[in-house]
């Protein structure tokens, strides 16, 4: 059947373009009044800088939905390997410390061979700059020890669940924890500690003998005991679930997540009464996932939760969540993903790259042209590309981490290359 187009008329058509025009300028004005600033802080050439955008308190319903805002840094990558033979660094897992955070990290960063190690380094709560970087744990009589994922304790002390090869020619996870000064592993004194066979996880109640586990294990720590999720090579195809007292030794609980994907990482937030566990994996290529559960036990299918950004991180190999407060106490955030990735497909060029989730920035100018925000500088700062030609003049938006949901507008204001503002 043909569709025929009826003719509009002239006026008819102005007047419902006007109409349209008018009800976005309502939707703007009526939206609460920004309070913006500027300050003396220099924005780069090109850009305007807007603070104040950190994500707020974790919203279930916005991750259950996918739709969140996701803003690459302008370091790309955040992190690098040092310089030596074998520079090839991922698996990031960041704790939150009194000062900061406490970043922890595997594989090569610029050594001689190419054993992996685990590493650490310390950075502030707006991740301006990593210092103390250093060796962990070492691989000793094993070839490698990598894929570290970590939580942190309130009297200072760690615990790291990594990848341990070969044990019987396949992958294991090990536990290691350290004393209150985050410093002493597994009861002996100073860093690095060497991997023991009696670091070496075991979880009954599943076909643990035959299973390879290689980057999949997920610790975390709630009600007392420590959750190990994991996945195994030789049975694929979903995320598993284990419980111990002690970190070593394991009880197998359930299968919790049908499906592709390599689980990275889980955190645990609570809002309205109710605990969210929040799952992220990858899958060796372009895409990172993530899916929500409401009880640690039952996953929905994950939901795409981005995509590289160009050849340099084309092969995605790990992913870290980065969270703020305490995981059992209301208004606990989520402020990004960490994540290590390469150029290459044989996975062994990465560094450690990092999408913050921030409030969506938009600057309006007068002839209607949007400018939104690009990248970032850390959890709170964000950069708006802008003509370099001279002052533009408009209005602010800005949205949720949804991207959708406006918060407010500012008034007009002028603004130029380089300035740099703060909301509040």
């Amino acid at each position: 059947m043909r569709r025929l187009t009826l003719p509009c008329p002239r006026r008819l058509c102005y007047d419902l373009g006007a109409l349209v025009a008018l009800a976005l300028l309502e939707s703007a004005l009526a939206a609460p009044a920004l309070d913006v600033t500027i300050t003396t802080n220099a924005a780069p050439a090109g850009f305007v800088e807007v603070a104040g955008v950190e994500a707020g308190e974790f919203n279930p319903q916005i991750w259950q939905a996918g739709t969140l805002n996701f803003v690459p840094d302008l370091r790309s990558p955040l992190l690098a390997p040092g310089s030596g033979k074998f520079r090839n660094i991922y698996a990031p897992s960041a704790v939150q410390t009194p000062g900061g955070y406490r970043l922890f990290y595997g594989a090569w960063d610029g050594v001689p061979t190419g054993n992996d190690r685990i590493y650490s380094a310390t950075t502030d709560a707006r991740f301006q700059g990593f210092v103390n970087r250093h060796p962990v744990i070492l691989p000793g009589s094993y070839t490698h020890v990598c894929n570290v994922n970590a939580v942190g304790f309130e009297d200072g002390s760690f615990a790291l669940d990594a990848t341990v090869y070969p044990v019987g020619n396949l992958n294991k996870p090990a536990f290691f924890k350290s004393d209150a000064t985050g410093t002493n592993w597994n009861g002996l004194s100073g860093e690095p500690y060497t991997v023991q066979a009696r670091d070496i996880v075991e979880i009954g109640g599943y076909a643990y003998t035959n299973a390879d586990i290689n980057g999949l294990n997920v610790m975390l720590r709630e009600s007392g005991v420590y959750r190990l999720y994991f996945g195994d090579f030789k049975n694929p195809g979903g995320t598993f679930r284990a419980t111990s007292t002690d970190g070593r030794h394991y009880s197998y609980d359930a299968k919790v997540l049908n499906g592709p994907g390599f689980v990275n990482d889980v955190k645990k937030f609570r809002v309205g009464g109710t605990s969210y566990y929040v799952m992220g994996l990858h899958e060796n290529g372009t895409r990172l996932w993530q899916t929500v559960s409401s009880n640690g036990v039952a996953f929905p299918a994950a939901r795409m939760l981005l995509t590289n950004l160009e050849t340099a991180d084309a092969y995605i190999v790990a992913l870290g969540w980065v969270v703020r407060g305490q995981q059992e106490s209301p208004g606990r955030k989520l402020l990004g993903v960490l994540y290590g990735a390469g150029p290459v497909s044989a996975l062994n060029q990465n560094s450690i790259y990092v999408r913050w989730l921030q409030k969506m920035v938009v600057f309006v100018a007068g002839d209607g042209t949007r400018y939104p925000g690009t990248s970032a500088l850390g959890p709170d700062r964000q950069f708006l590309a802008l003509p370099s030609a001279g002052p533009v003049s408009g209005r602010f938006e800005v949205y949720a981490e949804d991207g959708a949901t406006l918060l407010g507008t500012s008034v007009t204001q002028t603004v130029s290359s380089g300035q740099s503002y703060q909301f509040q």
